[in-house]
């Protein structure tokens, strides 16, 4: 009984494989396989890749990058306007009098810290240590350097005379 009973486990160990009623196998049938060879074959032939025109425009630099915002100069230009229409027109005095006054039309809306780094806000426009703000008053470009931006404070520079403004977020009327 007991050879009987090691014979019919060694046929069905043998057997049963082949009617399907084992487990079935890992491999993927060779059809499918042929599939993804020539998919993977196909994505890695060499590709051919066109040259950029020497002319042709970076979509992440356009060529007005670098210039002021426009609502910004319609705002400053309004201001200057409206001063202008009142009659009461300051005129600077060397180039500390024209940092002070050109200063007073900086209101930053806040300040960030991103990676150890300062960013001064002012709406959309973000500046950081070194950035150039381009100010318009009464039709001249001055160009100011922020030179340092604190917790509560920022610097700017015109030439060689610098000044210390508070961070004020929020508008200011």
């Amino acid at each position: 009984m007991k050879s009987s009973s090691k014979l019919f486990l060694t046929l069905g160990v043998i057997f049963l494989p082949c009617l399907g009623w084992a487990q079935a196998s890992d491999l993927v049938p060779p059809e499918v396989r042929a599939k993804t060879v020539k998919q993977a074959t196909k994505l890695l032939e060499p590709r051919e890749y066109t040259v950029k025109p020497m002319d042709a425009v970076s979509p992440f630099a356009p060529p007005t990058f670098d210039q002021p915002d426009p609502e910004e100069l319609k705002a400053q230009q309004a201001a200057a306007a409206a001063a202008a229409a009142a009659g009461v027109v300051k005129r600077p005095t060397g180039d500390r009098g024209t940092l002070e006054l050109l200063a007073e039309r900086i209101v930053p809306s806040g300040i960030l810290h991103m990676g150890g780094d300062a960013i001064l806000l002012f709406g959309q426009k973000k500046l950081k240590v070194g950035d150039r703000l381009t100010i318009i008053y009464e039709g001249s470009n001055f160009d100011l350097e922020i030179s340092a931006i604190g917790s509560t404070t920022f610097t700017l520079r015109y030439n060689s005379e610098e000044i210390t403004r508070s961070i004020k977020p929020g508008k200011q009327l």
